[in-house]
């Protein structure tokens, strides 16, 4: 059953190899009211620190691209919430609109994944959604470098680049695999570091697989990566969105915000942005409760 609302907290998660905190908006199930409420330069309907419904909910962590803003998957996350989900949408320091000083690093590899630990550890103590939380019932949304991180966080082994180490050596990067996570939804992936032989041969949740038709960021050879990399039993859908770009992922921006000095608010010629994210929200929340069934509200 639906709830009434999308709740939503903001919350400063520590992270202990770090000086600088992950920020995460968390949206959930509801039942008091929503009103308009200012979230950076957006505008979502959500009761503000309200409690979350009576319930156990899967958690859903929204991991966005290299130097994006994690406000970008707002209306997804509110969706999700709404439907019965805990949805924590994570900004990734050092790799973020608000902090790119991790770009192109070998420390950006493992700390994205580390990042969406911690959120998970947080969360599952957190005195107010903690007890909300289905046990390891954890599934990944991941745009483009967020693909990458899911990936991670499931079982992958990627390997650094030349350019993105200090002594210039390729090298593969520790990330522990979370047993927790129990599904991923890869948005346009960025997938280069999972090249090597065996690479995503730990991958064995189900996956749904979207890409664009015209996305010069992340073209068709990311999503080869990722089908001929993941063991044969591991489910995978794939679908190709016609028309799509590399940014049509991310939610409708306000019109403020839209033109073509603006890339990330920009789509191919007749591609209708808010049409896709109404069918979008319907196809991730399709594949999530067919991973966690009864789970949901």
């Amino acid at each position: 059953m639906p709830a009434a609302a999308a709740g939503c907290r903001t919350i400063a998660v520590p992270d202990p190899e770090s000086a600088t905190p992950i920020p995460i908006v968390v949206l959930y199930p509801a039942d008091a009211p929503a009103h308009p409420t200012r979230l950076g330069p957006y505008t979502l309907d959500v009761a503000m620190d309200a409690p979350v419904a009576a319930g156990t909910y899967p958690l859903v962590l929204v991991s966005h691209g290299s130097g994006g803003s994690h406000l970008a998957y707002r209306d997804l996350a509110a969706h999700l919430a709404r439907a019965g989900f805990v949805a924590a949408l994570v900004e990734h320091p050092g790799n973020s609109r608000n902090d790119n000083s991790r770009v192109d690093t070998e420390a950006n590899l493992a700390a994205r994944p580390r990042h969406l630990r911690l959120v998970v550890d947080h969360l599952t103590a957190d005195v107010a959604v903690g007890p909300h939380l289905a046990p390891d019932a954890v599934a990944i949304v991941g745009h483009s470098m967020g693909g990458y991180t899911a990936l991670a966080a499931a079982g992958g082994r990627p390997t650094a680049f030349p350019r993105e180490t200090a002594d210039g050596m390729s090298r593969e990067v520790p990330v522990p695999r979370d047993p927790r996570v129990r599904a991923l939804v890869l948005l346009a992936p960025a997938t280069p570091w999972f090249m090597a032989p065996g690479a995503l041969r730990d991958v064995r949740v189900p996956i749904l697989m979207l890409t664009a038709e015209h996305d010069p960021h992340t073209p068709e050879g990311h999503a080869v990566i990722v089908k001929r990399g993941l063991p044969p039993e591991t489910p995978l859908t794939h679908r190709v969105v016609p028309n799509a770009g590399h940014f049509s992922f991310l939610g409708p921006f306000p019109p403020a915000m839209t033109h073509a000095g603006f890339a990330p608010s920009q789509d191919p010629p007749g591609f209708d942005r808010a049409a896709f994210h109404a069918e979008l929200h319907g196809e991730v929340e399709g594949f999530l409760r067919g991973v966690f069934g009864s789970a949901t509200l």
